[in-house]
């Protein structure tokens, strides 16, 4: 049987992807909007009745409001089940056998994926070379196509939209096509889009995803922006009735809400600064800088790879993204996505767990934080009293705290041993306490 099925077909690998979490599980793996989505139960109910009829394969509707949504015609606007699908869509209306596809990297794994399928030839390069704006012509001369996810997946970089526009330029002149994978940015700025590029330039195409954006995973919807010569030769090949009733009405009802995202927007942006920034104080944690709802964490301190790192966050309870299936990663990195503050405190404590050094990634560590009472510290002199150290603060919930502000000595390593070794040793804490007189003295 094997040799009547196509060579692409037999050498193909799956993609990997998140999400795939059970109920009991709080799934970070999945780079989903945080806000639950729009109500559409009445949508639901009313679309029920017309379950016994076809959809409308022209999807007029949808397309209109996906047009307004991000102000372009209705024929520039392709439907789609997902992005996957749309990725999917655009290979094999434009890759041939044989033809090159330029892939940054590391990446979305999609883009490989599917231009295998077709007999494509992946050519890899650096993403910091289109971050830096050092795609040469000679790096585009032979491709078919370029891939471009904005914001990257997983690194969450953002180009601005004048990097985007040149390239667009670049591609036209030399008729290569131009496919950039927008499926993040209205989490992230939408006015670095080149969605009204795409519309103008036959060799230009953007892809949008509802899926992410309003928090639809179950329910598959996408959408392409292109040409209209473009967009008529993908409708040719477009699968029938590709969206099923549901997912028509609700896109609809989606697009007309963009309130929810900027709402969505402030959420994320203020949480990913709380998270990077308490993930950073995590030992051997390094979140990467990230402009988009998701974060990508390099692991390489833990001393763990990320699938052993991915095993011990889902026995606490969290599913994290292993990036070793990202191509250039290795298993040095993990990606975890912006959620609301209690998931994102959940988050930080089970890495907490998963490393076994509570003590040093708690919420206090390094006790620098003024009205907070020591819940878990190993410092035994707690509350010392000593003000060259510290004072006592007003508490929020009332009364006052030791506050252990000024105090960073006991968490030198060489004064931490040689304390734990004396103690250890069953001195007096009294006379364990010269230690830190001695370094107070001597600075």
């Amino acid at each position: 049987m094997r040799e009547r099925i196509r060579e692409e077909a037999l050498n193909l690998k799956r993609c990997v992807h998140g999400g795939n979490s059970t109920d009991n599980i709080i799934d970070f793996s999945a780079s989903i909007n945080p806000l639950a989505p729009p109500d559409a139960t009445d949508i639901v109910l009313a679309a029920y009745k017309r379950i016994g009829h076809y959809p409308d394969d022209r999807y007029t509707a949808f397309r209109e409001a996906a047009a307004n949504f991000v102000g372009v015609s209705a024929n520039n606007i392709i439907p789609g089940n997902g992005s996957t699908e749309i990725i999917r869509l655009f290979a094999e209306t434009v890759i041939e056998r044989g033809d090159w596809v330029t892939i940054p990297c590391p990446t979305f794994g999609e883009y490989e994926f599917q231009s295998r399928l077709f007999g494509a030839r992946p050519r890899f390069i650096e993403y910091e070379k289109v971050k830096n704006g050092q795609i040469s012509d000679s790096v585009l001369k032979g491709s078919k196509a370029l891939c471009i996810c904005n914001p990257n997946n997983p690194t969450g970089d953002l180009l601005p939209r004048d990097v985007l526009t040149d390239l667009a330029t670049r591609c036209s002149k030399n008729k290569i096509f131009l496919f950039v994978d927008e499926a993040f940015i209205e989490l992230s700025d939408p006015e670095q889009s080149i969605a009204d590029v795409a519309a103008e330039n036959d060799f230009v195409f953007v892809l949008r995803s509802l899926t992410k954006c309003f928090a639809v995973p179950g329910i598959r919807i996408g959408y392409g922006i292109g040409s209209v010569r473009l967009v008529e030769l993908l409708d040719r090949a477009r699968l029938q009735w590709n969206l099923n009733i549901f997912a028509d009405v609700i896109g609809v009802h989606l697009l007309k809400n963009p309130e929810y995202l900027e709402r969505s927007r402030e959420l994320i942006k203020t949480e990913r600064e709380w998270l990077i920034n308490r993930l950073s104080s995590i030992i051997g944690i390094r979140p990467l800088q990230s402009k988009a709802n998701f974060i990508l964490l390099d692991i390489s301190g833990t001393d763990l790879t990320s699938r052993e790192i991915t095993q011990r966050m889902l026995e606490h309870g969290i599913q994290v993204r292993d990036c070793s299936s990202f191509r250039s990663l290795g298993e040095t990195h993990v990606r975890v996505a912006v959620k609301t503050r209690a998931e994102n405190e959940g988050l930080a404590t089970a890495f907490n767990h998963a490393l076994e050094h509570d003590h040093l990634g708690c919420e206090y560590y390094p006790c620098h934080f003024e009205g907070q009472d020591c819940t878990f510290c190993f410092c035994p002199f707690y509350p010392c009293e000593d003000e060259r150290l510290g004072k006592y603060a007003k508490k929020s919930s009332g009364g006052v705290a030791w506050s252990c502000i000024n105090c960073n000595i006991i968490h030198q390593p060489d004064v931490a041993q040689e304390v734990l070794d004396r103690l250890l040793a069953g001195d007096e804490l009294s006379k364990v306490w010269k230690i830190i007189e001695r370094r107070l003295c001597t600075g």
